[in-house]
């Protein structure tokens, strides 16, 4: 159940009753007692909630009856961070639709502002104490004191109060796991009141709220299958912020991602803190606890339940034509189960994500990583052999607490020995109540840190480009996204690598096969595309218009 920690008694009466009992009265029952004190029939239970000669029915405010709190009002959510972030920005546009709110296109004409927060790393939420002071600057200067500024998210969840005591600079702190709450907490502040929720939940995963899509894109759709994280990396604010990991049940993801094939999207993604950790204690599976081998976990894996690899065969059987990809994985939750099941399936993409972090066995212990240089290069090499073709991605952290110059020098090797087709980097950035904060000291001075990040980022770009001419001549099947930014006459896409591919708009043909017919690739698209030039981003000549299973001959 739901808690809310709000400035008001009023607010937690609304989130509690709305939460416990959305569509029943709200009226509340006053107990009056005679001069003389009450009596036994004072505390003798009626039936339902009838009322007796002894009440006195107290009309509710209307705050906490009113079905459409947003009716009228027209909200614009700013997001910010990873896809996780975004996938929730769906969430919010639902709840808050279902409420009577109208989305805004821009601050100007928006009641209602929110920011969806990251706190990851320090420029992260620097971005976001910016923005805040814009907004505080802009109702002053155009007289709009009655517009409401809210921060959502994992800075919300981290700083909780210190963001209402901010110089006035927001109304409203809720976390990720009370975004139902949203409606009634939004009422509070529109009665002149400040509103917090920022409880964690142990169970709640959005599960039965159908996401608000935006409009432009019917090509891929995120679909979050798990919350939270249970690795407790020591650098990591998120199982501080996200809470604990927790699953959504099967037959909600399949329902959804069914739905999503029958409106036509040619792609999904599977997200999640630690997305491939997933599993349904809720159904049955005689399935133990499958780990790479070399790899462990801190915490207890709880055993039984249908696991990532059970998951990932029924979506993929969902629609032969639409692909699946999925993000954020931890490099521990890949057996050669879910390896095996990515080759034999044409529309489960061939591109993982193994976040390294670092080269050095030292550095990982101090990260809690549960794992060695050498198990993580024996599962890229795994990985290789399994699924011929393969790419990987992988992110990494300069300067961490205690990295020698010679750990650095251990992460430029990896780089060089594991030739990545795509890097995130970043310099470590220090974040309260994790275990670093905690037990360890940030010694790395911030030139270094700098210095460090930017030989990192000059390898991985100067090794990615170059193993990139190994693609010239190749043929991918390429999934068209939308336009391409240079104009109206090229478009984009990504391959089943996930390299982004430019093309020519032209007539092709409609099939593989000898035929008449010839159209303009749109996107949603499969184009084989021949690749003519490399570079980072990839630029190919389209030949036709086809469909997986017509490419694979499935």
């Amino acid at each position: 159940f739901y808690m809310l920690r709000v400035v008001r008694h009023r607010a937690a009466v609304s989130g509690f009753l709305s939460r416990f009992s959305p569509r029943a009265s709200l009226c509340t029952v006053q107990r009056k007692f005679s001069p003389d004190g009450p009596d036994l029939r004072d505390f003798l239970a009626t039936d339902g909630n009838a009322a007796t000669d002894h009440d006195e029915i107290i009309s509710p405010p209307p705050y906490l009856t009113n079905p459409s709190p947003g009716a009228g009002r027209k909200i614009l959510i700013e997001t910010y961070g990873c896809q996780m972030n975004f996938s929730d920005t769906e969430i919010i546009q639902s709840v808050l639709s279902s409420a009577g709110f109208e989305q805004a296109e821009d601050e100007k004409e928006a009641d209602v502002v929110l920011l969806n927060t990251c706190a990851i790393r320090e420029n992260a939420e620097s971005k976001i104490w910016g923005r805040l002071s814009q907004l505080r600057a802009m109702k002053r200067k155009q007289g709009r004191g009655n517009m409401t500024v809210g921060v959502l998210g994992c800075m919300a969840e981290r700083l909780k109060h210190k963001l209402l005591e901010s110089d006035k600079l927001c109304d409203l702190v809720v976390g990720p796991d009370a975004y139902r709450s949203l409606p009634s907490l939004l009422a509070t502040v529109e009665d002149g009141e400040q509103a917090i929720n920022v409880i964690l939940s142990q169970d709640e995963t959005y599960a039965d709220i159908n996401p608000v899509r935006p409009a432009n894109n019917k090509v891929s759709a995120y679909v979050s299958i798990m919350r939270g994280c249970n690795n407790m990396c020591s650098y990591c604010i998120v199982p501080f912020t996200r809470g604990r990991e927790r699953s959504r049940n099967i037959d909600s993801i399949l329902k959804e991602v069914e739905q999503l094939s029958k409106d036509g999207f040619k792609e999904v993604v599977l997200l999640g803190q630690n997305v491939n950790s997933y599993n349904d204690l809720s159904s049955q599976s005689d399935t133990g606890v499958e780990m790479a081998p070399g790899f462990k976990s801190i915490v207890q894996v709880p055993s039984g339940g249908i696991r990532f690899a059970e998951l990932l065969d029924q979506v993929s059987r969902v629609d032969p034509e639409m692909r699946i990809r999925f993000t954020s994985p931890h490099p521990k939750d890949f057996p050669d189960r879910v390896l095996q099941l990515i080759k034999e399936r044409h529309n489960i993409c061939c591109s993982l994500h193994m976040p390294a972090q670092s080269g050095s066995t030292k550095v990982l212990e101090s990260m809690r990583r549960g794992h060695t240089r050498e198990a993580y290069l024996e599962l890229v090499h795994r990985a290789r052999e399994i699924i011929p073709g393969v790419t990987i991605s992988s992110d990494f952290i300069s300067g961490f607490c205690g990295e020698t110059e010679e750990d650095h020098q251990q992460t430029i090797s990896l780089l060089k020995e594991v030739e990545y087709e795509m890097a995130f980097m970043f310099a470590y950035s220090l974040r309260e109540k994790t275990h670093a904060h905690r037990a360890l000291q940030d010694d790395v001075p911030p030139e270094v840190k700098q210095r460090r990040l930017a030989e990192v980022i000059d390898l991985f770009y100067s090794l990615a480009i170059k193993k990139n001419e190994q693609e010239l001549h190749k043929e991918h099947v390429v999934l068209i996204e939308k336009d391409a930014r240079r104009g109206d006459d090229e478009l984009i896409g990504r391959t089943d690598t996930n390299k982004k591919v430019i093309i020519p708009k032209c007539e092709i043909p409609t099939s593989l096969h000898l035929s008449p017919s010839k159209a303009t690739p749109q996107p949603g698209n499969y184009v084989v595309v021949e690749i003519e030039k490399t570079g980072f981003t990839l630029h190919g000549k389209p030949k036709a218009i086809t469909t997986l299973q017509e490419y694979y001959q499935v």
